[in-house]
């Protein structure tokens, strides 16, 4: 009984050196996974090319308004622009809006006779651009501020009133064409891209006309492409 015991307790001590001396290996590495990089939409270096509708409104009266004559008007432009770094960008823009004045006839001999009339015209407008952008990271959403230089045509027209002399005044009016004057514009306005090809965008900017007591705001929004 005592070597049954004994043999017992050998056996047992085998078995657990034996354990304990060996070691498990599994057959498969583990292997540490790298999440992929999230999409940047906004290219280092790209060309934009946007299409938008715009809305204008002058920031004085339209009888004081001494350019675009009205209080508001609709039209559309477009712009294109080189993005020669992620942030910065040059281009040209281009624009034009239905407004219409109020034309003043008066004649007579006398008494005048005084008409007034409603004249729909064309204003545009032609500006070099500078953008700033700030394209956030892994984000379709980017804010932008913007500023531009150029010129604006086709506003301004004047009506004047002329009173010739005699037993009795003569009236007759003389109607002259608008002129070509300085636009400036500062604004600030953000892009959503649908796509890394199109964009939503969104804007407002100040114009100032280099006549006095024309300046208007304009707000814009369309469709940008990218390339």
């Amino acid at each position: 009984m005592k070597k049954f015991i004994l043999s017992f307790l050998v056996l047992l001590s085998l078995g657990f050196v034996a354990q304990a001396g060996s070691e498990s290996y599994s057959g498969k590495e583990v292997k540490q996974v790298v999440p992929p990089p999230c999409p940047e939409w906004y290219g280092d270096t790209e060309w934009n090319v946007s299409l938008w509708g715009a809305y204008v409104f002058t920031s004085e009266d339209w009888k004081n308004d001494e350019y675009l004559e009205t209080d508001h008007a609709w039209g559309g432009g477009m712009d294109v622009k080189y993005f020669f770094a992620r942030y910065f960008g040059i281009g040209l823009e281009g624009w034009a809006v239905d407004a219409q004045r109020e034309v003043l006839d008066v004649s007579g001999i006398g008494f005048p006779t005084v008409t007034t009339t409603h004249d729909s015209r064309i204003i545009g407008a032609a500006l070099g651009t500078i953008t700033f952008r700030y394209p956030f990271h892994c984000s379709r959403f980017a804010p932008y501020i913007f500023g531009g230089a150029g010129a604006i045509f086709g506003g301004g027209e004047r009506d004047e009133v002329v009173i010739g002399g005699g037993k009795a005044p003569t009236f007759s009016t003389i109607h002259h064409d608008g002129d070509t004057e300085f636009l400036g514009q500062v604004g600030g306005g953000f892009e959503v891209r649908f796509t890394r090809h199109i964009g939503w965008l969104n804007d407002f900017s100040w114009n100032f006309v280099g006549k006095d007591h024309s300046d208007f705001g304009m707000a814009r929004s369309g469709i940008n492409f990218a390339f």
